[in-house]
Parts: C-alpha cells; sequence; structure tokens
C-alpha cells in the first residue's frame, strides 16, 4: 500500500515537471512547429462542422422566407415585362424619328414641290394582277389621281384610285407601269417598264449611248406623267443584242417596296393630259 501511494506521489511529479517544461519550452516559442502541425486537422474538422451548421441554417432561413422569395420573383417579372414593352415603343419612337428626318430632309433639298406625308396600310401583294400599295390618304386630304408617290430614296408610283380617305398607289414594279426616264449623267433617255421580278427595265436606250453599271436613272418629265428629275434607280447590267436599233438596262430601284411604312405624294404636280392636242390635229381643217 505503500509502495502505491509513493508510485502515484512519483508519477504526478514527474507529470508536473513534464507539465511545467511544456509551459516553458511554448512559451519560449519552441513548440510552435509541434501546435500547427497538431492544431491543422483540428481546423479541418471544425471547418467541415461550422460549414454544416451554416448550410442547415440557411436552408431553414430560406424555407422560410419561400413566399416571400416567390413574391419577390412575381415583382421583378412584373417589372421586367413593363420595362421590355416600354423599350419597344422606344425602339419605335426612334425609326419613326429617323423616317420622318429622312423625309423632312428630303423636302427641304426639292425645290418648288409641295409634299403630303402618308402611312402605308396595305403592302404589294406578289400574287394580285397589280402591284400596287395603300395609303391612309384620299380626297378629303387633297389627293387626285396620276398624283407622284415617292420616298426619300426615289420614285414609288402614281396614284392609281382614290377614295375619300385612302388610296391606292401603282408601284413602278409593275408591268403595266412605264416611265419616261433619263441617265443622270450622260442625259440619254429612254422608257423604264416594270418586270416581274420586281426590277425595272430601260428600253429604247440609243446605241451611242454609254451606260455603265451603277449608273442613276431619273424621270425625264416627258409625257407630262412625272416631274423631272425624280430618281428612279440604279443600273445593274447592260444589255446589247447584235442587229437591234436600240440597247436596253437593268435598273433596280433604291427602295425595297416590301418594307415601305411612310411615303410622300406630291400635292401640287398635274399630270398633263396630251391627248387632247392630239385629238385636235386629227380634227383640223384639212386634215
Amino acid at each position: 500500500m505503500r509502495n502505491w501511494r509513493s508510485n502515484r506521489i512519483l508519477f504526478l511529479g514527474v507529470c508536473l515537471a513534464i507539465a511545467l517544461t511544456l509551459i516553458g519550452t511554448s512559451q519560449a516559442g519552441f513548440l510552435a512547429p509541434i501546435k500547427s502541425i497538431i492544431v491543422a486537422p483540428l481546423n479541418f474538422v471544425t471547418g467541415l462542422f461550422n460549414k454544416s451548421t451554416l448550410d442547415t441554417v440557411k436552408i431553414a432561413d430560406m424555407s422560410s422566407d419561400v413566399p416571400t422569395l416567390q413574391k419577390r420573383v412575381a415583382d421583378l417579372e412584373e417589372a421586367l415585362a413593363r420595362y421590355q414593352s416600354e423599350l419597344v415603343e422606344l425602339r419605335e419612337v426612334a425609326n419613326d424619328y429617323q423616317r420622318l428626318s429622312e423625309l423632312v430632309n428630303y423636302t427641304a433639298q426639292t425645290q418648288n414641290q409641295e409634299f403630303l406625308a402618308a402611312d402605308v396600310i396595305s403592302n404589294a401583294d406578289s400574287n394580285a394582277p397589280l402591284q400596287t400599295i395603300s395609303i391612309n390618304k384620299g380626297t378629303r386630304d387633297g389627293i387626285t389621281i396620276g398624283m407622284p408617290v415617292v420616298s426619300q430614296l426615289g420614285l414609288i408610283g402614281r396614284v392609281l384610285d382614290v377614295t375619300a380617305n385612302a388610296s391606292r398607289v401603282l408601284l413602278i414594279t409593275d408591268v403595266s407601269s412605264a416611265i419616261s426616264g433619263r441617265l443622270q449623267t450622260t442625259r440619254d433617255e429612254g422608257s423604264i417598264v416594270g418586270q416581274a421580278s420586281n426590277d425595272l427595265r430601260m428600253e429604247f436606250i440609243p446605241l451611242n449611248a454609254k451606260v455603265q453599271e451603277g449608273d442613276i436613272v431619273i424621270t425625264s418629265g416627258l409625257g407630262g406623267n412625272l416631274p423631272a428629275g425624280i430618281v428612279i434607280g440604279q443600273v445593274t447590267s447592260v444589255q446589247q443584242r447584235e442587229f437591234e436599233l436600240f440597247q436596253n438596262a437593268v435598273v433596280r430601284s433604291l427602295n425595297n417596296f416590301a418594307t415601305l411604312e411612310t411615303v410622300l405624294v406630291i400635292t401640287n404636280f398635274q399630270p398633263v393630259d396630251l391627248s387632247v392636242f392630239e385629238q385636235s390635229t386629227q380634227t383640223a381643217p384639212g386634215s
């Protein structure tokens, strides 16, 4: 019994000595490398427990906030739809402003002509007998049959039919359309007729005329059906066959007739009816 007590006292003394030694060496900084090695695994395990605890808390918080989050999502979707609608309206306003600005610039550069802007309410139908568009101006606005219709890019056609508040315009691309044209550079003349391909064909150009791709074709004013100087289109190719008395050219309008939205009607031009002179010639005395 006495030996056990003495051994116990000895064991406590040894432990106390070891503890004091460890405290002293720790204070002196000799145990820092060992402490870092021992602490690293403990920190890793502690981090795993902390992360699991935080995830559990977040899930619990999110579960309790589901109705709030759903309402927030619904509010954001409503706001997005509203902003998208406003964006569409602003783009339409910008497009309208661009088109009207171009038309205003065109009218400002044109002298001795009066214009009336009109919206296209019906585009050309490729399967229809006639290539026409409809506009929202009619006799109430001073529109009459034969008035020229243009855009900032050139000639569109002529008014074919009129009602009180609408008009139908025959496009220059219709096969029944014939216009007296002139090459802007050389001033050589020809007849511009519509084609089923929606291109134009300039016929009866003199053989000695120098026609080149890219030449601009304008109205000549001959015949009194249209004012002179309106752009019709641009030459894309020239055709000259042997033994023919004239040369021809393919002309493409600068307008896209399928996407017209706003046009200008020249209201102060009245077509001249030259048939009265032909009748007077036929009935002249001595004829």
